[in-house]
């Protein structure tokens, strides 16, 4: 597979992005989502991980745990599941797709700016701070995917979930709102909204 050059839009919400900003992925370059689900520690206020939790507070009657370790337990739980869930979908990718960006490696962008819109309207419906819409010029390669493909978050086997992870790769769209992973080189060309000013370019 060749790469393209696409023009398409990106919701940036960490840290503002600047016109002629240059971004290059490649499969060295791990962006948030790998650093979430693969380097985030969570710890109680002694410094201990779930596992050290498990065995200082397991007693023969079953797990006596307070709050703080109940929340640093379910946190760990939650980052755990959603890291096996993108390390299932990167296995069945390298294996069988590896043409497409790696979800690890990637930038999420939207097709269209009324579809970088509905993802704006996502994020805030979640708190999470929207700082500027901008238009870029990709020379890579991309993967048009529907999130609810992905493996659930579930105990199902393993197996069924490397179903879940072809389902997603085979490029399938069947919500409103895909996501859209690009990598290569991508250059910032239009800061289209800036929301951290309350007048819009």
């Amino acid at each position: 597979m060749e790469e393209n050059e696409l023009l398409v839009y990106h919701v940036v919400t960490r840290k503002k992005m600047n016109l002629g900003q240059v971004i290059f992925f490649d499969k060295n370059q791990n962006n948030t989502l790998y650093r979430f689900f693969f380097e985030k520690e969570h710890l109680n206020a002694k410094g201990e991980d779930f596992i050290q939790i498990l065995q200082d507070h397991s007693t023969s009657d079953g797990l006596n745990m307070n709050k703080e370790n109940a929340e640093v337990a379910i946190k760990y739980v939650d980052q755990t599941i959603r890291a096996i869930r993108e390390v299932i979908v990167e296995m069945v990718r390298l294996q069988e797709y590896p043409v497409y960006p790696s979800r690890l490696s990637c930038l999420y962008a939207a097709k269209s700016y009324e579809d970088a819109l509905r993802w704006k309207e996502l994020f805030d419906s979640y708190n999470r701070d929207v700082l500027q819409i901008v238009k870029l010029r990709v020379m890579g390669h991309s993967f048009l995917g529907d999130s609810s493909l992905l493996p659930k978050e579930d105990a199902v086997p393993f197996s069924r979930k490397m179903e879940q992870a072809r389902e997603y790769w085979e490029g399938k769209v069947h919500l409103d709102l895909p996501e859209l992973l690009v990598n290569g080189h991508i250059e910032v060309i239009e800061i289209i909204d800036d929301f951290t000013n309350l007048e819009k370019r």
